[in-house]
């Protein structure tokens, strides 16, 4: 596969370092792409053919382009490096926004695995933002399923693409991945966030004739771990298993520490009797895995629900997590086994 960064004219954004990212995920993800400037946007897009991530910039006939159709469009990841909001685009194509300069990486990663791991996006309500993506694995079922949460501190720049690669390979170990998206409530308040997470776990076990919704395992990470480990307390018997990657479960403390630049207050507006609606009711047990580096995992438990947290080096994949090729940690295998 090829990868075509286009930088459109007027970005403002340091070139060698878009280089340096983009170069860093060609190598990773095993393909040939190449970062190059446009001043005629349109020429560019005409031309590629594979992958493209588009940087449109601040000029009116580039950014006419993000919404016109073309050959180019099912393959393009639209990426505006500050915070724009949602922008309109072409059918087929995407638009990411304000990630700043690490939306580079991000948007090469989309820009793939959405081409080399096409994925059934579904509805499960009205809102533009209300859908998942489902990818099924080999064979006719009926297949467990894996929910995904993402994370990205409830704020709306980030969003279900996070969790690609751990769909992907989910889908390779033999899960029914179900990547869901959800209204934030920085643009959309609390109560239609966390009613998001419980309609679109709601809907997973009928995403598909080839699911099994006796068989559901819930994943969030970071902020997606807070939501993953509220839903499955809300909804007793729905979940088999909850597995929250270094969730933010802790509101309080995480309010108390500022985390995210004030990301907990922000996300619940301030509203103390939600804050203390979002803690379940658990216990907790913690010990070491008898690493070396002398960590904690926390295992928790509310009625049929469990859930695991860790600060083990060994259980954090790293920037990459976890590759779609797999990954050769124990505690990630030993994690799908249990």
């Amino acid at each position: 596969m090829n990868v075509d960064v286009i930088v459109g004219p007027d970005v403002v954004a340091d070139l060698d370092l878009v280089r340096e990212l983009a170069a860093a995920e060609f190598a990773g993800l095993g393909v040939d792409g190449a970062v190059r400037e446009a001043t005629d946007l349109g020429t560019a897009l005409s031309g590629a053919t594979g992958a493209v991530v588009a940087l449109p910039g601040p000029t009116a006939p580039a950014r006419r382009l993000m919404t016109a159709p073309g050959r180019h469009a099912p393959r393009t990841v639209w990426l505006d490096l500050t915070a724009t909001g949602p922008q309109p685009v072409a059918a087929g194509s995407e638009h990411h926004q304000g990630r700043e300069i690490w939306g580079v990486t991000w948007a090469v990663r989309r820009a793939v695995h959405r081409l080399q791991h096409p994925a059934r996006r579904i509805a499960y309500g009205p809102d533009a933002e209300q859908w998942g993506e489902l990818r099924l694995p080999a064979g006719t079922g009926p297949a467990p399923v894996a929910v995904l949460l993402h994370g990205g501190f409830w704020r709306s720049v980030w969003g279900a693409d996070l969790m690609d690669a751990m769909a992907i390979d989910l889908a390779e170990r033999g899960f029914a991945a179900w990547n869901l998206e959800y209204r934030r409530p920085d643009r959309h308040g609390w109560a239609a966030t966390t009613a998001d997470v419980a309609a679109g776990l709601a809907f997973a076990g009928r995403a598909d004739a080839r699911v099994d919704p006796s068989r559901l395992v819930l994943f969030g990470h970071s902020a997606g771990g807070q939501l993953a480990v509220r839903a499955a307390a809300d909804a007793p018997g729905a979940v088999s298993v909850v597995v929250s990657q270094a969730g933010v479960l802790d509101l309080t403390e995480g309010q108390r520490r500022a985390i995210g630049t004030g990301a907990v207050a922000a996300a619940l507006c301030g509203d103390e009797a939600a804050l203390a609606a979002t803690r379940p009711r658990w216990r907790r047990r913690t010990r070491c895995c008898g690493c070396r580096w002398g960590c904690r995992w926390s295992w928790c438990r509310a009625g049929p629900t469990a859930w695991i947290s860790s600060t083990c080096p060994a259980a954090t994949p790293g920037p990459r997590w976890p590759p779609a090729t797999g990954w050769s940690g124990s505690s990630w295998p030993a994690t799908i086994s249990t």
